[in-house]
C-alpha cells in the first residue's frame, strides 16, 4: 500500500494524459470511410474503459483480501475502486454514444455490445445499492466482497465475450475486425499506447484519493 503515497507515479500519470490531448488531438489520422476525424475518440473511449477494469480488478483484489484477513482497510480499497471503476464505466459509455451517433446514426441503437455493457453498468450498481441496504459493518462487507468477487468475470463476459457471439457493429465484435488490425497506423499507436497506461494510472490515482479519504474520515469517527 506504500505505493500510493509515492510521487513518480503520478506525475507520469500527469504527463501521459497530456500527451494523449496534444498527440490525439494533433497528430494525423487515417482518412477513413465513416469514422473520419472521429477515430480520434479511441485515445479516450477505450482507454477510459481501460481504466474501468484496472480498478474494477484491484477492487475484486481487496475483496479478496478482505475474506482472507477482515481488515477494514481492504474493504475500504475494494468499495472506493469500485466507485472509481464506476465513474470511468459512466465516461466510456459517454464517448461510446457519442462516437454512435456519428457513426451509426443513433446515441443508443440497442446493439448487444451497447446493452450488454448497460447490463454490466447496472450489475455494479447493484453492489452498491446492496451495500447501502446492509447495516451491520462486518456482513456488508463480507457480502460485498462475495458479490464483487463474482460480479467481475460476469462483467467481462457481458462486455467481451457475448457481444462477439453475435452481430454487432462495434469492432471487435460479431465478425467486425478491431481497431488495431486495419485502422491504427504507426502514429495512432504513438498516441493510443501512452492514453492507455496514461487513463489506467489515473483511475487508480483517483481510487487511492478516495481510499486515502475515506481513511481520514473513519479515523475521524473513531475519535468522535
Amino acid at each position: 500500500m506504500k505505493f500510493i503515497y509515492q510521487t513518480w507515479w503520478k506525475v507520469l500519470v500527469v504527463l501521459l494524459i497530456l500527451s494523449t490531448f496534444i498527440t490525439g488531438l494533433i497528430l494525423p489520422v487515417p482518412k477513413l470511410p465513416v469514422l473520419h476525424e472521429t477515430i480520434r475518440n479511441l485515445y479516450f473511449h477505450v482507454p477510459m474503459w481501460m481504466g474501468m477494469l484496472s480498478v474494477f480488478s484491484i477492487s475484486v483484489y481487496f475483496s479478496i483480501k478482505y475474506l482472507n484477513t477482515g481488515k477494514e482497510e481492504y474493504d475500504l480499497a475494494a468499495v472506493e475502486c469500485v466507485n472509481t471503476g464506476l465513474v470511468f464505466f459512466t465516461m466510456g459509455l459517454i464517448t461510446g454514444m457519442m462516437w454512435a451517433k456519428y457513426t451509426w446514426g443513433e446515441f443508443w441503437s440497442g446493439d448487444p455490445k451497447q446493452n450488454s455493457a448497460a447490463i454490466a453498468f447496472l450489475l455494479y450498481c447493484a453492489y452498491l445499492v446492496l451495500r447501502n441496504s446492509i447495516d451491520e459493518e462486518q456482513k456488508r462487507a463480507k457480502i460485498s466482497a462475495i458479490y464483487n468477487i463474482f460480479a467481475f468475470p460476469i462483467m467481462i463476459v457481458l462486455i467481451f465475450v457475448l457481444p462477439r457471439l453475435t452481430d454487432s457493429l462495434h469492432p471487435g465484435s460479431g465478425g467486425n475486425p478491431a481497431f488495431g488490425k486495419y485502422d491504427l497506423d504507426n502514429g495512432m499507436k504513438l498516441a493510443f499506447y501512452p492514453a492507455m497506461m496514461g487513463w489506467s494510472f489515473m483511475a487508480v490515482w483517483i481510487a487511492t484519493l478516495r481510499y486515502r479519504i475515506r481513511l481520514i474520515e473513519n479515523k475521524r469517527n473513531n475519535i468522535n
